[in-house]
């Protein structure tokens, strides 16, 4: 597909971060700048132009390094710090593990051998285990180590070209418990672009309306999905099954509002 056809279907371009928007999306995907906002004039009086349809595919390797150069930061600063007590606010359980990305705590390494190496994931694959960490740091209350290991997580999903819906889940959710209200609505928007009446989107989405205290908006989409939950649960997707107790913890936190 050339660049002409794709800009035919799309919305345009991030004036922040320049990513590609979808036709009608209201917020960036990628930042969660709203749509329209942060681009300025040009001398002539025009909006500046869109970046080059290559510029995703020539930023993406040096992407990749970065995040690979932050998880070898993360190994050996764990390292060190593991031997120091914790601090005041994770208390004595916040030593950082001694492997960035080792999958353990998910119990995914192997029975017999060490976990995989960084390098040897996928983008997809970098990127859920980072959010599988951030979730176990979360639940364990490990408020240093979330903090920690929030930008590379970030910086993961960012990266994906084509991320699943339930990796826009995965990036709403580390947004919203890392504070970014803007980008968990952004990730939540999309999802309902694509899909209405998909319960993590509309869960999500729901929560970041909340962050922002938006109590209309956050009510609306209790309302949707309290609305859509028999009929999309009846699908079986496997995401559904992976998050179904927060789904479930959303229900009953919507049929109490």
């Amino acid at each position: 597909m050339t660049a002409s056809k794709t800009s035919a279907h799309s919305g345009g371009f991030c004036a922040a971060c320049g990513a590609a928007l979808s036709a009608g999306a209201r917020f960036c995907h990628r930042c969660g700048t709203p749509a329209g906002e942060g681009a300025g004039p040009t001398r002539a009086g025009h909006s500046a132009p869109a970046p080059a349809s290559g510029s995703a595919a020539s930023v993406l390797p040096w992407g990749v390094a970065f995040v690979a150069l932050l998880a070898l930061v993360a190994m050996f600063a764990g390292r060190n710090f593991g031997a120091a007590k914790g601090s005041g606010i994770d208390g004595s359980s916040n030593s950082l593990p001694t492997q960035a990305i080792d999958g353990q705590a998910m119990g995914q390494a192997g029975a017999g051998g060490p976990a995989p190496s960084i390098g040897d994931l996928s983008p997809s694959e970098r990127a859920n285990r980072l959010y599988q960490r951030m979730m176990t740091y979360v639940q364990d209350g490990k408020v240093d180590s979330v903090a920690f290991f929030a930008p590379m997580a970030m910086a993961s999903h960012e990266m994906l070209e084509s991320p699943t819906p339930d990796e826009r889940y995965h990036h709403g959710r580390i947004a919203e418990v890392t504070g970014n209200a803007a980008v968990a609505r952004a990730q939540a928007d999309t999802i309902l672009k694509a899909s209405p009446d998909d319960l993590l989107g509309l869960l999500l989405a729901a929560r970041g309306a909340r962050m922002d205290n938006d109590t209309k908006s956050a009510a609306g989409f209790d309302k949707r999905l309290l609305d859509a939950l028999q009929a999309q649960l009846a699908i079986e997707r496997p995401d559904y099954q992976l998050h179904r107790a927060e789904i479930d913890r959303a229900v009953e936190e919507a049929r109490r509002k």
